[in-house]
């Protein structure tokens, strides 16, 4: 049924896409397309493979064809198929909600992941100038604090107290030369100058840290004997520090420098620093395909420590807004491997599929390189479920088109002499189906649920009679079942088989062997029947007037006849 029900809405969506198109003919080129050109043939507008060399019905679903004049193009399955019409109450069922494709900024918060790191130029190792034994340790563990001239160590060397001497000795030129090698030997101007005045019993000097910052290693104990160029301390300024991270291909179109990038720590709950990317690193890993961006940050000290440990593992978000482009929201894009579809509201509840190229994509917005202009009303809630009867569309198409299509289909079943076998199912089932809308228009259940056994026993002599009839199959299927409940399910049941019963037997109405019968349309079904098609159609024989089987008394006289 939900197959059938597929056509109906196909059949819909292509028919008022023909009339959309002939609208924007003005008047004088409609007369000159229709009245002086000779139709080629004429087509069914919701199965295109049926075609004839004269006006017609669908053999399928009865259809009108329609004809196509010189120049122009065949109606082709793949409108149909990308085409999905909506009742307003299946709109609200689906919620379908639209935006409008527009030229506006794309905002995008990437999120990335990496390690504070130290100031790489905020580092220093101190080593000895010259041999000698560390007397004495002003800082003794790893982690202190100390501010730059601050004295790590009392240092004795006989080489280092033989010059100091000397320098006191000598002036002049001499001098000059002799605090040259005091500098060699690790002591600043400022040592230097207090040489002059350094008393004659003092043997050691002090090792003053060159920067203010964090001992992260110390090396040596007092009264250790160390040579030149021995490590002794190493410190490292924390006040700055790196926040690391990796960028890949396909970050790289949003980052810059001097980007401001917010970086949080799980260490840290609640807190966030902010700094600017400073470097790019610009070669890239060949196996991860990413490279090293570094963001500098401020480290305050609170309580005493630094925020900011070394190695912590931290996150970035960098804010980045990209020139104004064409653009619409995320949810609207489709995409399943390298294919991209949005859908379109053509209005009156009609949705195109359109393939579209996407760009970049931002935090609520997407840009859109190709396949929309500003202005396209496109689908951003419910497209998902649209898609999936588009799909049915094309399965439909693919299952029931033959694999070679005749340029003229055969002559259309009414044209024809019908057997007596064929007359006799044709006028019992049609007996059977008018009786089952007198009965639901009368609103006697009773009546309808005696009429279903009949109509089961009649539908199957009909499908066995015109055996090989497109649509006859669908019929079968959606036959009544005995002994509906309530009204409300013998009506739901009854559009089924109505629909599938007018598709087949409205192209014989023509047929001179078998009595007259009425094809009857209304315009408001899901008013009656909620979650159905707008239209609904039913057959009645003789020549009594309307009576709409699926309002009752209701509203009995709601509906027109479909002329053949």
């Amino acid at each position: 049924m939900k197959t059938f029900l597929t056509i109906l809405v196909t059949a819909l969506v292509v028919g008022g896409g023909t009339w959309l198109a002939n609208r924007h003919l003005s008047p004088a080129a409609a007369a000159i397309t229709r009245n002086d050109r000779q139709p080629l043939f004429y087509q069914s507008p919701m199965h295109p493979w049926i075609k004839s060399d004269k006006p017609g019905r669908c053999t399928i679903c009865g259809m009108e064809l329609v004809p196509i004049y010189p120049g122009e193009k065949n109606l082709d399955t793949t409108a149909a198929e990308n085409l999905v019409s909506l009742t307003q109450n299946q709109i609200q069922v689906v919620n379908v909600e639209t935006a409008t494709a527009k030229v506006q900024a794309l905002v995008h918060t990437l999120q990335v992941a990496g390690m504070i790191d130290d100031d790489a130029t905020r580092h220093r190792i101190i080593s000895a100038y010259v041999d000698g034994r560390v007397e004495k340790l002003h800082v003794n563990y790893m982690g202190a604090e100390v501010n730059a001239g601050q004295p790590l160590a009392d240092y004795y060397s006989p080489n280092l107290l033989q010059t100091e001497r000397e320098y006191r000795q000598l002036s002049g030129e001499l001098r000059h030369n002799t605090a040259l090698r005091l500098r060699q030997m690790g002591l600043n101007p400022e040592q230097i100058l207090a040489v002059a005045d350094k008393p004659a019993d003092s043997l050691s000097s002090q090792i003053l840290a060159p920067i203010g910052g964090t001992v992260v290693a110390q090396n040596v104990y007092e009264g250790q004997y160390v040579s030149t160029g021995q490590k002794l301390f190493e410190l490292a300024d924390f006040s700055k520090m790196w926040f690391l991270f990796n960028a890949y291909e396909q970050d790289m179109a949003w980052i810059k420098l001097g980007q401001t990038v917010t970086v949080t720590t799980p260490a840290l709950p609640g807190k966030s620093f902010e700094g600017q990317i400073t470097f790019i690193d610009p070669s890239f890993d060949e196996t991860s395909r990413s490279t090293k961006v570094r963001v500098e940050l401020d480290n305050p000290i609170i309580a005493g420590h630094r925020q900011l440990l070394h190695r912590l593992y931290a996150t970035g978000a960098v804010a980045v807004t990209a020139p104004a482009t064409l653009s619409i929201p995320r949810s609207a894009l489709i995409q399943t491997g390298p294919a991209a579809v949005v859908y379109l509201d053509h209005g009156g509840g009609t949705y195109a599929q359109t393939a579209v190229i996407p760009g970049r994509c931002g935090d609520t917005l997407v840009e859109i390189t190709a396949g929309l202009t500003a202005g396209d009303k496109v689908v951003t809630n419910g497209n998902l479920l649209i898609d999936g009867q588009a799909e049915l569309n094309r399965s439909f198409a693919t299952t029931t088109s033959p694999p070679v299509v005749p340029a003229i289909a055969p002559t259309p079943v009414a044209a024809t002499t019908l057997t007596e076998s064929q007359q006799q199912a044709i006028r019992s089932f049609s007996q059977i189906a008018d009786a089952m809308a007198a009965a639901l228009a009368a609103d006697d259940l009773a009546t309808f649920n005696m009429s279903s056994d009949p109509a089961i026993r009649e539908t199957h002599n009909l499908t066995a009679a015109l055996h090989g009839l497109t649509g006859v199959e669908a019929l079968e299927r959606v036959t009544q079942s005995q002994g509906f409940p309530d009204l409300k399910s013998a009506r739901a049941a009854f559009l089924k088989f109505s629909l599938a019963a007018t598709a087949v037997l409205e192209p014989l109405r023509t047929n001179k062997d078998i009595p007259p019968f009425q094809i009857w349309e209304c315009p408001m079904i899901d008013q009656a029947i909620p979650g159905a098609l707008k239209r609904g159609r039913w057959l009645q024989t003789g020549n009594r007037p309307n009576q709409n089987p699926f309002f009752g008394r209701e509203m009995i006289d709601c509906g027109k006849e479909i002329k053949p």
